[in-house]
């Protein structure tokens, strides 16, 4: 077991202001693989009073000189890549296939697309005699979660790189080794001392103080909307900006034109990748009653097909849920499906068999489920697919909108303009049509609970942007 106790603030690896230790376990063997300590709002101040001093001068800083920096993050981050795999892969379950081509690969992909925005984005112009500008935000707290940890941690820490913003960063204590990985590479890539901070700790400890400090100019929260209300609460005193990305229980509608053989198959296989945790996961099925115990019978055959194991282990396969909280959340919906009468089509409560220890949970399906039982309304977070039928196309939709949140959505059709139109009508952020996979360009939000602001290409560099208008800009001097 190894020991990460300590912070990274204004350049340095500091100890903690309280000795307060937490383990980091390994999900797939429930052992601890390594301690970290637990933040104060005494380390967060420091934290903060360094960004701060950095701000002056880093604010300051060229796009030329920004985007060398990014290119230097990148250089270091891609050298680093095989640690970045194994260390996902064993805090928070990922199989090292998954960490390898998705989990790890987003980090490139978002420090990427960040320099090639910054290359084109125009910080000023000038409309009539007046310029607009766009300048750093500020200071800004970030709160990443663990189920995609470097993704959420690159699409906020490239952009505000970018953009001239210093930060400090609260990764999930669940998963926080990556992001101890992630300073060593911005250390290492040549980030000026107090521009990036790095204080591990809980919500309650470390959270909550972030949020409410009179420092931060910004928050920007990923995680469960439960959360996402704390911080916004904490935040509205100082009236700083907040950001957040939070919860979803996105529909995925199989229209009748749809090849559905095809369709069923890609939505199970993207519902249970990275076993079920992703807040854009296809996790709600609607198909036509009259396909529908079609469709179950295709969803029990793609499911039965997925095997479950450690992370460690080579080949393609699924791993454990996150954490123990985590795993009993899951059993306690899976439970209540069978409570409320679903149909098991596939998976149930309990372990995979062979599996006595580690947080692995089976892959499953419910079929005639309705709309209101709760397995359809809470996101469970899991590789936990509900099947609903229904018998009009304006029913699927309008049972596909009632939810509290709307981060993504997904349409099969045979006809690309018919997935369109039905796209159109769609209260989500995001649509997927016919399978399309993510787009690192393009926003990446939701509407309702599901969130506020955008992350992810030119919108996410607009976040940590502030607008000035300087009147009177474009007017000659007299002579």
């Amino acid at each position: 077991m190894k020991d990460q106790l300590q912070f990274y603030i204004d350049g340095q690896w500091v100890d903690p202001a309280i000795s307060r230790t937490l383990e980091v376990v390994n999900p797939s063997t429930e052992q601890p693989i390594a301690r970290i300590s637990l933040g104060s709002a005494a380390d967060v101040d420091l934290a903060v009073k360094a960004a701060r001093r950095a701000f002056e001068s880093y604010s300051q800083t060229r796009r030329e000189e920004r985007l060398a920096l990014l290119a230097r993050v990148l250089e270091v981050y891609q050298r680093r890549y095989g640690d970045f795999v194994q260390t996902i892969s064993q805090e928070m379950g990922a199989p090292l296939w998954l960490s390898k081509a998705a989990q790890a690969a987003t980090g490139v992909a978002h420090l990427a697309t960040t320099i090639e925005v910054l290359k084109q984005f125009s910080f000023e112009h000038v409309q009539g005699t007046t310029a607009i500008v766009h300048e750093p935000v500020g200071v800004v707290g970030m709160i990443t979660p663990w189920n995609w940890p470097v993704n959420q941690i690159m699409c906020k820490v490239a952009p505000a790189l970018a953009a001239g913003c210093t930060m400090v960063l609260k990764p999930s204590e669940i998963a926080p080794l990556n992001a101890i990985l992630m300073a060593e590479v911005l250390h290492e890539a040549g980030v000026p001392p107090g521009v990036f901070n790095l204080v591990n700790g809980d919500g309650p400890g470390v959270g909550e103080a972030l949020s409410a400090h009179p420092g931060i100019d910004m928050m920007t929260f990923t995680g469960s909307t439960r959360a996402g209300i704390a911080v916004a609460k904490a935040a509205a005193d100082s009236v700083k900006r907040v950001a957040q990305e939070l919860g979803g229980k996105s529909a995925n509608i199989v229209l009748e034109d749809a090849d559905l053989q095809k369709a069923v198959t890609q939505g199970v296989q993207a519902c249970f990748t990275n076993s079920g945790q992703s807040c854009n996961a296809p996790t709600r099925m609607f198909v036509p009653r009259a396909l529908h115990a079609q469709a179950a019978a295709i969803a029990k055959a793609v499911a039965g097909a997925v095997t479950v194991a450690d992370a460690s282990a080579e080949g393609m396969h699924m791993g454990p849920v996150a954490s123990e909280a985590q795993f009993h959340k899951i059993q306690a919906l899976i439970q209540k499906g069978l409570d409320e009468g679903a149909t098991l089509v596939a998976g149930g409560t309990g372990r995979p068999e062979g599996l006595a220890k580690g947080y692995f949970v089976r892959p499953t399906v419910f079929a005639d489920v309705r709309n209101g039982m709760a397995i359809a309304r809470e996101e469970i977070f899991g590789p936990v697919l509900v099947m609903i039928p229904y018998d009009s196309e304006e029913e699927a939709i309008r049972m596909a909108n009632d939810t509290v949140y709307g981060l993504s959505g997904y349409v099969q059709s045979g006809s690309l303009e018919h997935a369109r139109r039905v796209a159109s009508r769609l209260r989500t952020g995001m649509v997927h049509l016919n399978g399309a996979g993510p787009d690192f360009g393009a926003p990446f939000g939701g509407y309702r609970q599901s969130g506020n602001g955008r992350e992810w290409g030119e919108h996410g560099l607009r976040e940590f942007l502030e607008v000035k208008a300087v009147m009177g800009y474009g007017i000659k001097e007299r002579e």
